[in-house]
């Protein structure tokens, strides 16, 4: 549709990254010359949808088969605080790339897949480099959520063995204190994004070290994240961010303005890592995945393997029905009294390995 009219159109970060890499693709953004309202009367004109999502920033989303592509403006910083920027338009793709954030998201590619390189970013792509364009400094200065995505981004597609990027260290150190701009929300996001890569912990260790970590999670430690991973390969646990954000030592939720379900999910945690909870009551009463969890977090602090009989404890509690009701215990027990008088009785059926009978409990 775009070049039809004339006007220059590609593909552009995300989505060119992940393809080059040979990793899934989940959205297509597009950047082009042509200006939103161009954008808009060409959609039109094509039987497409044009959404005005972000027209004053200069995307507007094109919906074409159901699916949603956002489409910007191509454009310049003018003015930047630390968390937006003012932009102007421009018709120079350089531009463009010169305001994103790192090499390896500056790349576009055409209709016909042909990859532009306007800043040198295809070397970092191929060693796995994850390296600020131009200026470290500037560019966190422009918006310090910056700092947080260069963590996440050498977690998922930096190269380990490779240290981290010096200049991005020194630029990352000298900003630190412009983390506590941002808003509890971006942070929370990036962070349970950074933990969802498959090992975060060497980008978690680094964090800690430059001082990042302390900023963001006070009190959290990376000391036990690698254990925790090495458990996770071995006993087939597929990448939890809230099992890694426990590990770390850290259970407020709400400081990071995640969900009331992960919230409650870190508070299980908490009360189980350091309970004396067998793993087949937790199975019980929390579920499989939480006794498998907090096996590992439990393993991981004391750096023990996982328990040789770990699921079959787990299937033993899991499979599990208390075998009295309510009902059985009346008219003998009425209110607060029933619920005491069953609790003990499943205290007890739970102690003895869930092997006594209804018959048991009724004596």
């Amino acid at each position: 549709m775009l070049e039809q009219a004339g006007h220059a159109a590609y593909a552009v970060g995300g989505c060119v990254r992940n393809a080059l890499f040979g990793a899934p693709v989940a959205d297509v953004d597009i950047a082009t010359d042509a200006r939103p309202d161009t954008v808009v009367a060409l959609a039109v004109a094509a039987g497409l949808k044009p959404v005005p999502t972000g027209i004053d920033h200069g995307t507007v989303t094109v919906v074409a088969e159901g699916i949603g592509h956002e489409v910007t403006t191509f454009r310049a910083d003018v003015e930047t605080d630390g968390r937006r920027a003012v932009v102007r338009y421009s018709d120079d793709i350089a531009e463009d790339a010169a305001r994103r954030d790192f090499t390896m998201n500056a790349l576009y590619a055409d209709a016909r897949g042909e990859v532009l390189d306007p800043l040198n970013g295809l070397p970092d792509l191929e060693a796995r480099r994850v390296r600020f364009i131009r200026d470290a400094g500037e560019r966190i200065r422009e918006d310090y959520l910056r700092i947080l995505r260069f963590f996440r981004f050498h977690a998922w597609y930096g190269d380990p063995d490779a240290g981290v990027d010096e200049e991005a260290l020194a630029g990352i150190a000298t900003n630190l204190d412009g983390l506590a701009a941002l808003s509890a929300e971006r942070v929370g996001h990036e962070i349970t994004r950074l933990l969802s890569a498959p090992d975060p912990a060497p980008s978690v260790a680094v964090m800690e070290q430059v001082g990042v970590l302390a900023r963001v999670l006070p009190g959290a430690t990376s000391r036990m994240l690698a254990p925790l991973v090495a458990l996770e390969e071995s006993a087939a646990l597929p990448p939890d961010p809230m099992r890694r954000l426990a590990v770390l030592g850290y259970f407020d939720a709400r400081s990071l303005r995640l969900s009331k379900a992960r919230q409650r999910h870190l508070e299980a945690y908490q009360s189980l890592i350091s309970a004396g909870t067998g793993y087949a009551e937790i199975a019980y009463r929390h579920g499989e995945a939480m006794a498998r969890d907090v096996a590992a977090l439990r393993s991981a602090s004391l750096g023990q393997p996982m328990p040789d009989d770990l699921e079959a404890q787990v299937a033993t509690g899991a499979g599990a029905t208390l075998p009295i009701r309510p009902r059985d215990l009346m008219p003998a027990f009425e209110g607060p009294a029933l619920g005491d008088a069953l609790r003990e009785r499943e205290r007890r059926w739970i102690a003895s390995g869930f092997t006594l009978t209804k018959a048991d409990l009724l004596k």
